[in-house]
């Protein structure tokens, strides 16, 4: 009996040990996965119900959906240029901090393996082959997606969008890069480093990491109606697939950036000039 009482207990821990581990993996996952939703509710998953809500709001408005405005980048105190001024640096200050909170989050819970840096593809060499990548990417989209928008509101299931409702003051351009560079960097920080480097680490497939976030994204961009929803899924889509190909972040944010610069800039100075717009 001493035999098999000095046995038992080792045996019993031994055995008890992989389900203390896979208890504890899978707190941590849960954790994880709580963390994601939280940064998404104070950043571009409260955008995404904001705009859930201001689709039903346009649906039952009783006004068809091309005659419709959705307005970006607005003045908010236009007779007063200086203060109208610190309200869109504001915006541009304030845009950014949840991108940072996700990088700050990656680094210090459960940080990747080989580093945050590594992990999103921030590391030199090859950010000038990045930013070209990233040129390339805006005109595979850019080009089509023009084409899209104008089919989707010329069908009737999309607004008029309105890519930039600023003063023109000598501010207006520098402004509109900026608020430009910072959609970019907080939605592909967010929405495809952060979110797939988390979800990767609880598990997830990369296709279900692609699909999620690419929906998430065309959720928040369902204010400028249908077409936005289904171009900006599309969107999703291959910047997703192309980070999980190449693991770099820059060509995503450049793409972006270089996206919404044309399109602000082009609708400030061509708006009233070209009929379609």
């Amino acid at each position: 009996m001493g035999d098999g009482t000095g046995t038992a207990g080792p045996r019993r821990r031994l055995d008890e040990s992989p389900r203390r581990a896979i208890a504890r993996s899978s707190a941590s996952d849960r954790r994880l996965l709580w963390e994601t939703i939280f940064l998404l509710a104070v950043s571009l998953g409260q955008s995404a119900w904001y705009s859930i809500l201001r689709m039903a709001e346009r649906l039952t408005r009783g006004v068809p959906m091309r005659q419709q405005t959705s307005t970006l980048n607005s003045s908010v105190t236009p007779e007063r240029p200086w203060l109208d001024l610190v309200y869109q640096l504001s915006d541009i200050v304030f845009g950014v901090v949840p991108a940072l909170l996700a990088v700050l989050l990656l680094a210090q819970a459960k940080p990747p393996r080989r580093g945050v840096r590594h992990a999103l593809g921030l590391e030199a060499p090859g950010w000038g082959h990045d930013v070209g990548a990233g040129a390339v990417l805006a005109a595979i989209i850019g080009i089509p997606g023009l084409g899209f928008y104008w089919a989707a509101r010329a069908l009737g299931f999309n607004t008029t969008v309105e890519a930039a409702g600023l003063e023109h003051v000598w501010w207006t351009a520098p402004i509109l890069i900026g608020l430009a560079g910072m959609n970019a960097v907080l939605e592909e920080t967010v929405m495809v480093g952060y979110l797939f480097t988390r979800w990767r680490q609880i598990g997830w497939s990369t296709t279900a990491a692609i699909l999620t976030s690419a929906i998430i994204r065309g959720t928040y961009h369902l204010y400028q109606g249908w077409g936005g929803f289904i171009g900006n899924i599309a969107m999703g889509l291959l910047l997703g697939w192309v980070f999980s190909r190449r693991r770099r972040l820059l060509p995503l944010i450049v793409a972006h950036a270089i996206l919404d610069i044309v399109s602000f800039l082009g609708y400030s100075y061509l708006a009233g000039h070209v009929s379609w717009l």
